[in-house]
């Protein structure tokens, strides 16, 4: 297994451990202190574990080496694991507003120093988790990772929204200000908005990808510029690029001296994929088609 595989499989299983010993934590505290945003808390990170073994599985069956009937790869299952992380965010981010808003027409429970406590330590757990996973998730270009690192950060909004609403709550209690008691709904509310648009944003992008669109037009460039660069290109008549989960796969078709014998052209085409690749460590293939290229007809 190499390195980058390693790190990327350490990294799912540290965030599937820790967000098992998270859910455990804010679902005793929370329903010991009846405190609203951190059982909702909780169930988002018990949505967490699943989003987290979606991940790991889906990363594994990516790293899977194309085969008769997935000759382009598996990649894409990481998109797949990627989508799943999204519409349980989504699903999570329901859940939490639904209760949150009931908490609101409910006599405000008393927030306690160990609520406070148990939001802070997942605050900074979860902050060091997505610093963490995404810098990995970016080095080997994971969806799945970056999925992993994403919903980290639903967590840290989580946590620090149920930090300031439990805050408020005690400082309501200690000054006897009735409306800071419903700072722990109202947190909840603020936490369900923000895991929410989150959500949508992974999901559209599983979606772009999936429905293959095409790589953003500044990479674009660059492989048109590669492509351009190698001698006897002279036109380039299409380019295509899509991302096949944490790798890209190009399509290329270029106009070629008429004259040149297959082996030249063949040649120039091995040189076409170097370029490409020389400029992109992620891009896994490129395909090439050759036309003839007639002087007279390009003077018309």
């Amino acid at each position: 297994m190499s390195l980058e595989k390693k790190q990327s499989s350490f990294a799912i299983w540290i965030s599937l451990i820790s967000n098992v010993f998270l859910t455990i934590l804010k679902i005793i505290v929370g329903l010991l202190f009846n405190s609203q945003v951190l059982l909702a808390d909780g169930v988002h990170n018990a949505g967490d574990v699943i989003a987290s073994v979606a991940a790991l599985s889906a990363m594994r069956v990516s790293k899977r080496p194309p085969d008769e009937d997935h000759p382009y790869g598996h990649g894409k299952a990481e998109v797949v694991g990627a989508a799943i992380v999204a519409i349980i965010l989504g699903i999570a981010a329901l859940y939490i507003g639904y209760h949150s808003v009931l908490a609101l027409f409910e006599t405000p429970h008393k927030a306690t120093f160990t609520v406070l406590i148990a939001a802070i330590i997942s605050l900074i757990w979860k902050q060091v988790l997505y610093v963490y996973t995404i810098n990995i998730g970016k080095k080997v270009n994971s969806k799945g990772l970056i999925a992993t690192a994403y919903d980290h950060l639903a967590d840290v909004y989580a946590s620090l929204a149920a930090v300031i609403g439990i805050g408020l709550a005690m400082i309501g209690d200690y000054f006897h200000i009735g409306i800071l008691a419903y700072g722990d709904p109202v947190a909840g509310i603020i936490v369900a908005f923000l895991v929410l648009k989150l959500a949508i944003g992974m999901g559209r992008e599983s979606i772009d990808v999936l429905m293959e669109k095409t790589v953003d037009s500044e990479t674009m460039e660059i492989i048109f510029e590669s492509v351009r660069s190698v001698p006897l290109v002279k036109r380039i008549d299409r380019i295509r690029a899509r991302e096949h989960g944490h790798y890209i796969i190009v399509d290329v078709r270029v106009s070629l001296p008429a004259t040149l014998s297959i082996q030249e052209g063949h040649d120039v085409s091995k040189e076409i994929k170097k370029a490409i690749k020389n400029r992109f460590a992620n891009v896994e293939e490129v395909l090439v088609h050759v036309n003839p290229w007639y002087e007279m007809k390009e003077v018309k």
